[in-house]
């Protein structure tokens, strides 16, 4: 059966264009609509299999508006626009569509697009099937433990974080209790660690009175069923008088509230509450209704074993103890910092480890792609097979091919011997692609091979071999952009999409850089065997001030500098110029290439030797010499040199240790 395509579009020729493609091509032409409002006309009389949607339309709404009312009905979707400014590409983006085409649009284009917009859907809904099945067994075990209501909840925000992401997550019966206030809930402070907020700790934070906390109590009203609460929107609605304390106690800015029966006239009302302001929409009520016998299971249990034991959130539970015990936090252990952009990343990596799905880790160099790739490797059943890491970007095109697929003895001058590549070494486990925008176009093809088939060939070889492994990439560049550009293919770059993952750059989460700092700090303090005294406070400032076109890669080589160039008497002192606090982050020369990046980090390591070989005026080798001080070989701190252009005769009259 053809699968129906509809078509929303308000120029006659592009629409008309497409509608004789794809019927050609064996599709059936669900309808052709102008607007928004001919859209949603066209959705109510039948649901289509796919929709073809462009983002500028006629009226005030545009694509996007329908197309978060398409993801709501899962009804997959691409984007079509002759051209858009950067903000309208993000508000699109965040509605999650299954691809994005450039008019012009090409036939080819086009039918790979819907194919692989298919594919990605369809596999999707298998994957959110297991999920939710990963979640019902994790509900149900929780529901057969004699656990106290503190307990149970902690054991809920464990499981339902990477599903349902949440800052605060509360519950409490209702009706209130109108002379006590029975709330309690976790304040999300890392990746899985939870602050307990009970009444005492909410009169804390709050600097309210028992009595005058009991006035809002009073005065708040009873939600009958799942509502979304946004903080500026229900400014002054008295029904939901306590979630808006709640929201501007600790800072929140959206809420989700969901309630359980618990029978005898009573409900539990869990309330999950973000930081940001759109965080929960119809598709986050759906998945907790389809949960709902499991979440009522969980509540009926938990209820009556506290009614049993004479109070309500009696039990004091240890949260540090079940935060140790949750295997996600060895996976994480060297990746540092609790901002919500870190720890939202690090949520969707935990919830797409335990499955085969392809990842693309996307973000600046040096923000850690490698580490969360092989966290993902070790959360995965795959965590005892191989985990091989390959740098697209650092192998000759010439050896590439060879190198990822291996070789038979003679395919080449120099193949002396048949050798495993890459993907065969990495059977069993996951292989990590770093950089894969660099690969060639003659290698994104022989990569879609293994990707559709898992099958491989050696060079100089006739015969498939089957392999096992799951793909990992990651890249720094804007693989839209490659595509647009031909520097990429189009199909590779949506087999590998089909679980985006973005990591933030260091700029964007300044309040993790003291964290990182003093663990970079301790670290290389402990490895040169010196005490570390702390980070000198304008050391700090101006590390806070800076906005780190290298990211984590270029503070941890900050901090190194430091440590060898310290007395080890001294708190640890800034070594190098920064930006002034004061001055606009990039002014200077915005960092908008790999090239530009590369050059950051080159000037980077070359002030860091150069300010290794002022301290040991020029002496490479022997006891105290920069090699040493280094920890390279003399050979190849002097291959560094060369290659940096720093010549050592530039150094050798400063003063001793200066």
């Amino acid at each position: 059966m053809s699968k129906k395509i509809l078509i929303v579009e308000d120029e006659f020729i592009v629409a008309n264009n497409l509608q004789l493609i794809l019927e050609d091509a064996g599709y059936s032409i669900h309808g052709i609509a102008a607007s928004v409002g001919e859209a949603r006309e066209y959705l109510r009389h039948q649901k289509p299999d796919l929709v073809i949607l462009d983002i500028r339309l006629r009226g005030k709404l545009s694509g996007i508006d329908i197309a978060r009312e398409l993801r709501a009905a899962n009804i997959p979707f691409i984007y079509l626009s002759a051209n858009a400014n950067q903000p309208i590409l993000e508000e699109a983006k965040r509605t999650e569509p299954y691809g994005f085409l450039v008019k012009p649009v090409r036939e080819k284009d086009l039918l790979v697009a819907l194919e692989i917009a298919w594919y990605l859907h369809q596999h999707s809904l298998e994957s959110k099937l297991r999920r939710e099945e990963l979640l019902q067994r994790e509900l149900t075990a929780i529901s057969l433990e004699t656990l106290g209501a503190r307990e149970s909840l902690l054991k809920i925000a464990g499981i339902m974080q990477s599903h349902l992401p949440f800052d605060f997550i509360a519950c409490g019966i209702r009706p209130l209790n109108k002379q006590q206030f029975t709330d309690s809930g976790y304040l999300r402070t890392g990746f899985n660690e939870y602050q307990f907020i009970g009444e005492k700790e909410l009169m804390t934070i709050s600097g309210l009175t028992k009595t005058t906390l009991s006035g809002i109590i009073e005065n708040s009203g009873n939600d009958s069923g799942p509502l979304i609460y946004n903080y500026e929107r229900s400014a002054n609605t008295a029904t939901n008088l306590l979630q808006r304390n709640l929201m501007h106690w600790l800072q929140l800015e959206s809420c989700l509230v969901f309630p359980v029966a618990l029978g005898y006239g009573l409900s539990l009302h869990y309330a999950f509450y973000s930081r940001n302001m759109d965080s929960y929409n119809k598709g986050h009520i759906a998945l907790l209704t389809r949960l709902k016998t499991w979440l009522e299971a969980v509540a009926n249990k938990t209820i009556y074993a506290e009614t049993a034991a004479g109070e309500w959130m009696h039990p004091q539970i240890n949260a540090k103890k079940q935060q140790d015990e949750q295997p996600d936090n060895k996976a994480f252990r060297d990746i540092i910092g609790n901002h919500h952009l870190l720890l939202s990343a690090l949520d969707l990596a935990a919830q797409v480890a335990p499955y085969n799905t392809s990842v693309l880790i996307l973000g600046e160099s040096g923000t850690g792609k490698e580490k969360v790739a092989q966290a993902i490797h070790w959360l995965s059943p795959r965590k005892n097979g191989p985990f091989i890491k390959v740098n697209c970007a650092a192998i000759p095109a010439t050896l590439i091919e060879s190198e990822l697929f291996g070789h038979e003895k003679g395919a080449f001058t120099g193949a002396v011997e048949k050798r495993k590549g890459k993907f065969e070494l990495a059977d069993g486990g996951t292989i990590f692609l770093d950089e894969i925008g660099e690969l060639p176009l003659s290698m994104q093809v022989k990569l879609l091979r293994v990707l559709q088939e898992r099958e491989i060939e050696y060079v100089g070889g006739s015969t498939a071999i089957k392999v096992n492994l799951r793909i990992i990439a990651a890249t720094n560049r804007n693989l839209e952009k490659e595509v647009a550009e031909g520097n990429f293919r189009l199909d590779l770059y949506y087999r590998l999409n089909v679980f985006p993952l973005t990591l933030p750059a260091l700029r964007d989460r300044k309040t993790d850089i003291e964290a990182l700092a003093l663990f970079f700090a301790n670290t290389y303090c402990s490895a040169l065997n010196k005490p570390f005294n702390g980070i000198a406070d304008p050391m700090m400032e101006r590390m806070i001030a800076y906005h780190w076109p290298g990211n984590i890669r270029e503070l941890e080589n900050i901090i190194e500098q430091s440590v060898v160039l310290n007395d080890g008497r001294s708190k640890l002192q800034l070594m190098r110029s920064l930006p002034a606090a004061g001055q606009e982050p990039g002014s200077s020369s915005p960092i908008n290439t790999f090239e530009e990046v590369k050059h950051v980090q080159q000037q980077t390591e070359r002030d860091y030797i150069s300010a290794v070989l002022k301290k040991t005026r020029g002496r490479i080798r022997g006891i105290g010499g920069a090699a040493e001080l280094l920890n390279l070989k003399p050979s190849t701190l002097e291959s560094k040199m060369a290659r940096l252009n720093i010549k050592r005769q530039d150094f050798t009259d400063y003063p001793e240790g200066q």
